[in-house]
């Protein structure tokens, strides 16, 4: 090779690795790096089990320093969901806002009762998935789904005539042949005072709100809706193996308006995924409120949400309501 080849081959290959340096440090350069803090929008009361995951998993992230931005968790209540995830919604491009998962995330929209519905966002990550836990007051004669089935009749209570807990009280009335009267209230707080008070019969709670109140022996358990039994509470049994076909678990997780830049998704996900490796998650948490870890983001949590939808679908009309 002549010495003028080897400069020109020299030169072509300093070119190719410049292009190739300058190449990568525009991609680092154009990668997202927070510079404001992030709002999430729960779309219930504080105090219930949206809220309280949220706050939790904020306060992981913060604790363990996994990002420089803060996290301010708003509560935009009011028409089973809708308004939190209208507020969402118009807020396209904006990488510092988040919006949790919840029943109405799916449900209010079927329902006609909202201007969005979960296609309108960019999905984020799931956290878990919670069971939910029939529970009555420590006074009540009520020990078992037996002694539903033998009176025929309960009144449970919900914080919206289509959430999961509506939904499950529904499936039993079906299921057991009895009548189920659902009343709703304003908040999870409101379902656990009218429970206390002997207003209501039953109430299906998530682990992370009636937790408390089983170890403080204000309402005790007599059924679960999972699959399998609880390893926190393995004497109570499943709806299933009760006897009834029910099972029915709520999938906790956040969502982004649409039009967020991927690569701010992508960060977000990967610190919340480091928070839910985390053992303070799993302290905090997992371990605290006996729920079951479920990570997911991404095309995966878009089929998900996808599957999630249709089986609410099917659900309510299979109950009439909607057609």
């Amino acid at each position: 090779m002549s010495t003028l080849h080897s400069r020109r081959l020299g030169l072509r290959l300093l070119g190719v690795c410049a292009l190739a340096s300058t190449l990568f440090t525009a991609s680092f350069a154009h990668a997202f790096e927070p510079d404001r803090d992030v709002t999430v929008v729960v779309t219930s009361s504080a105090g219930g089990g949206s809220d309280t995951i949220t706050r939790i998993l904020a306060d992981t992230i913060t604790k363990l320093k996994l990002t420089s931005s803060n996290f301010v968790v708003e509560n935009r209540t009011g028409g089973s969901g809708a308004v939190g995830y209208s507020y969402t919604a118009k807020r396209k491009d904006d990488a510092y806002l988040w919006a949790n998962i919840g029943v109405s995330f799916f449900t209010t929209p079927l329902l006609g009762e909202s201007p969005v519905n979960y296609r309108d966002f960019t999905p984020l990550a799931a956290v878990s998935e919670d069971p939910y836990i029939m529970v009555v007051a420590k006074d009540s004669k009520i020990k078992s789904l037996a002694d539903i089935k033998s009176v025929g009749r309960m009144i449970s209570g919900t914080t919206g005539i289509v959430a999961d807990p509506a939904l499950l009280a529904q499936r039993l009335e079906t299921a057991m042949g009895i009548e189920a009267d659902v009343v709703p209230f304003g908040g999870d707080g409101e379902v656990v005072a009218a429970l206390l008070g002997g207003h209501i019969d039953v109430q299906f709670g998530n682990p992370s709100e009636v937790l408390p109140l089983i170890k403080s022996g204000d309402v005790r358990p007599i059924a679960v809706s999972a699959a399998e039994r609880l390893p926190a509470f393995p004497e109570v049994p499943t709806i299933k193996e009760s006897g009834y076909d029910v099972v029915l678990t709520q999938l906790r997780g956040f969502v982004m308006p649409m039009n967020v830049p991927d690569d701010a998704v992508a960060y977000w996900a990967d610190i919340i995924k480091k928070a839910l490796e985390s053992e303070q998650w799993k302290t905090q948490y997992l371990d605290r409120f006996n729920v079951v870890p479920k990570y997911m983001a991404g095309a995966e949590l878009a089929a998900e949400m996808d599957r999630r939808n249709a089986d609410y679908t099917a659900l309510m009309t299979s109950l009439g309501l909607i057609k």
